[in-house]
Formats: structure tokens, sequence, C-alpha cells
């Protein structure tokens, strides 16, 4: 195969081969993104933003109804945001956090935190990404319990479908095959359980509670097999957002954490999508009631205008660090980045913002407009089996029929053919298999929730007739 003029310039209907569109087929690898497919049609090229909507190189508007990859939070265009980095580059524009260094930015960000964590929370890492924050988290697991003589204790518990980053570590973490296929991963003593997806997965006539009870006894079995001595943490998310914003059963983290708690072992939650204000409170941790021992916060922290990772850690894990480190030397975990003063000072404004505009109220007093807006206008449709969802982050479930409950073949991509329908109308959308997610801006009004769902209806009838033949 080659990846010459024949390929990419099919994609320029202008006959314009310095075209940005052009030129990004020839020169960009993107992820999660069929390779041998964007070679023949090429990019939808973003080229500026307002608010919640994004334009495109031909002028055209769009919803961003994702907030890019579920992060930015704020819309675009904050100018606060863009002053807080424009002035901490003139006064520092970087310093480290190793051999002691560090900045008064970093600080006053780590002080936030911990002030508005959800639990109490002993002192914060600092790093890039969701990716790097989660395999931070796995490794300091594996620092914690090296430091209290347990070595053996290193195997990692997450959910199928959940999608906890893109490093060895947290990729090994997810329980998605693509991140899997073909890299030789997950590494060994990365374990999955079953996704709490009641709609999906319950059997007739079971309750609620039925489905986790069942599904904790499956987990403490998962345990008792391998031995609950080589057990380091089990992995989590508030919401499972990339899993298909699969919101689990009520009492299923008090019956998860029980047993946790039972056998020992570290609780991790993965707040990277649900974290700043987007399930109604400030975190996903308080809507669903999880009481972690580290936490990791990612994409709204700065509302993606800079990269940012963070992870807080309670006292009993970083009093075993400390220990650890003075009997190494050294705490031999490090960024180039970690703490970025410009991150560090843009995360703060962001913070500022969240508060002065009480942003999780905001998103708590629209969750009947966006979620009920959802189900009033689409739940009666006949390939719309649940709507589900906690505050601004919602997903649609897609069904063949509802009663028998049947879904479509994988392979007939009723999802895609949803989301491109929807973008057509100018809403850009996500399809996780056949859940249509949105996950749009903090900042998005009643009225403009209205526009969103409008659109996602137009979107949904232009393909109705696909879907019935399906």
């Amino acid at each position: 195969m080659t990846t010459n003029s024949a390929e990419w310039q099919r994609i320029d209907e202008g006959g314009r081969p310095n075209s940005v569109e052009a030129r990004d087929v020839r020169s960009v690898i993107h992820g999660l993104t069929n390779l041998k497919a964007h070679l023949e049609r090429g990019p939808l090229i973003i080229e500026s933003g307002k608010g919640i909507f994004v334009r495109d190189t031909n002028g055209r508007d769009y919803i961003e109804g994702m907030s890019g990859l579920w992060c930015i939070a704020l819309g675009y265009g904050e100018k606060r945001l863009a002053a807080a980095a424009a002035k901490q580059m003139e006064t520092l524009a970087y310093y480290h956090l190793t051999n002691h260094r560090g900045h008064p930015k970093v600080v006053d960000l780590a002080e936030k935190l911990l002030a508005i964590a959800p639990v109490p929370m002993a002192r914060v890492w600092f790093a890039n990404s969701g990716s790097e924050a989660n395999d931070c988290a796995a490794r300091m697991a594996w620092y914690y319990w090296n430091a209290l003589g347990r070595p053996e204790k290193r195997k990692f518990i997450a959910h199928k479908q959940a999608y906890h980053g893109n490093t060895i570590a947290s990729a090994s973490l997810s329980g998605v095959a693509y991140a899997h296929k073909n890299f030789n991963l997950p590494l060994d003593g990365f374990l999955h359980v079953a996704c709490p997806d009641y709609f999906s997965a319950a059997l007739n006539g079971e309750s609620e509670e039925a489905f986790a009870e069942r599904l904790v006894a499956d987990i403490e079995a998962l345990i008792l097999a391998e031995g609950p001595e080589t057990i380091a943490a089990f992995f989590t998310e508030p919401v499972m957002a990339a899993g298909g914003v699969i919101v689990p059963p009520k009492t299923y983290f008090d019956r998860l954490q029980a047993l946790l708690a039972q056998y020992d072992i570290l609780l991790v939650c993965d707040e990277v999508v649900t974290a700043f204000g987007r399930t109604g409170e400030m975190f996903g941790a308080t809507t669903m009631g999880i009481r972690p021992d580290l936490l990791v916060c990612a994409k709204a922290l700065s509302s993606a205008y800079i990269p940012i990772s963070a992870v807080l850690v309670n006292e009993k894990v970083f009093a075993a660090m400390v220990a650890a480190s003075d009997t190494v030397g050294v705490l031999g975990l490090t960024m180039t980045y970690s703490g970025h003063p410009v991150a560090a000072a843009v995360a703060l404004e962001t913070l500022a913002i969240y508060e002065e505009r009480d942003i999780a109220g905001h998103a708590r007093r629209l969750e009947d407009a966006f979620i009920g807006g959802l189900r009033r206008r689409l739940g009666g449709h006949p390939n719309v089996g649940e709507v589900r969802g906690r505050g601004l982050l919602a997903g649609v479930q897609l069904v063949r029929s509802k009663v028998p409950r049947a879904f479509f073949p994988p392979a007939f991509g009723a999802g895609r053919q949803v989301a491109e329908a929807a973008e057509r109308y100018g809403l850009i959308v996500r399809a996780i298999g056949d859940t249509i997610a949105l996950c749009p801006p903090l900042v998005i009004t009643e009225a403009e929730v209205g526009m969103l769902i409008d659109r996602l209806a137009a979107g949904l009838a232009e393909v109705e007739g696909a879907l019935a033949a399906g």
C-alpha cells in the first residue's frame, strides 16, 4: 500500500494539494482513527471556536457536543485563561519539582485541590494528562505496598469497557480491545470485571440492587481466586464516560467499597472526565458516594486550555511513600513538566471561574433540561432504549427494538450513522458503539441545550429508515 498522492488527493475536491486537509493526510497520525480510511476521506479541520461552538475551514459552525474530548468545560475563547497563561509565561515560564525545587503557582494549586477534594487528601502529584496520572497512580499503589513489605500485592482490577488512558499501564487498566490489540497489552496482572451496565447486562426481572449484588459477588470471587494478598488496587470511574456513559446502580459503590476494605485493596477514583462540575457536584465521587484512597483528575482541571493532570493521595498512602523514598534515597517518579507553572496558573484561574460562576450548580440545574429533555424528546423513539447520565454528561443508548429488547449487530454501526447525521445538522457527538455520548461545555445555556437536542433529533430522524431496516 502506498500513501502518496493517489490516496490523499481524493479528499481534496477542489484539487488543492496544499490545503490544510491534504497536508494533514500527508503528515499527521491520528489516534482512535482508522488510518487507512483517513488516507481516503481526510479530516474535518476545526480552525476556531467561541463558547460552545466550533467552526471548520469551510466556515461552518457546529455545537461541540463532546467538549472536544470531554474536556473544554468553559468553552472556547475564555480570555481570563489566556491572560493567566500569558502573565505566567512572562513571570516564570518554566520550573521543575525535582531535587527540592518548586514555585508558587504549584503550591497554590495543590492547596486549592486539597481544600476542595471530596474526601480528606494529604498531597498532590502533578502530571500532564489523564493517562499519565492514572499510570502514576498505579505506580504509587505498587510503591505503597512495597513500602509496607507486601510486594506480592501488585495486581489491578478495573472494569470491562472502562477507559483509563493510553500509556502502557493505563491502557492495560482500560477494558477496551482497541487499546490492547497489536500492542501486546494488557500487561500481566491487569484484571477486568463486568461493566456495571444495568440496561444491557441485567438478567430478566433482576432489580438494580440484585444486579449490583451479583456483580460485586463476582468481583469477590475473582479476588479470592487470584488471592486477596496479590491485589493492589481497584480503578473505577464515578460514571464510565468512554465506556458508554454508564452510571452504576445506586448500591454498587457502597457494596464495592465494603468489599475492597474487607480485603485491604486500595481504591483509585478516575475523575479525568467527571471532576470539576460535570456531574452537578465538584467531583463525581461526591455524586456517586465514592471515598477513594487516590483520586485522578485532568481535562477540566484547566478546561483543556493547557495540559495538566493531578493525583490526590490520602495520608496513609503518602506516609508510606515518605518512608519508602527515605529507604531508597529518592522518590524515583518524575516528569519534566510536572506542575508546570503556566499550566498551574491556568488551572488556578479555571478553578476560580468554576467557583465564581457556580459551574457545578449550573450543571445540576440544567440536568433536567439536558438529560430530562433528551428523554422527553427522544425517549419515545423506537430505536432509543435508554437515556442515562448525570449533570451535563449523557448517553443515548440505541436499540434495534425495545420489546423484546434487542441490539443492533456491531457491524451495522447504528451509533456511527446517527453521529454522522447529527454532524450534518451542525452537532458534534461521539458514538461509543451504539451509545451517542454527549458532554457539552459546562457553560452551555438552557437555550443552547434545546438547540443541541433539536440537532440530535434531526440527525436521528434522518437515519430513521435505515435504523428501522437494520
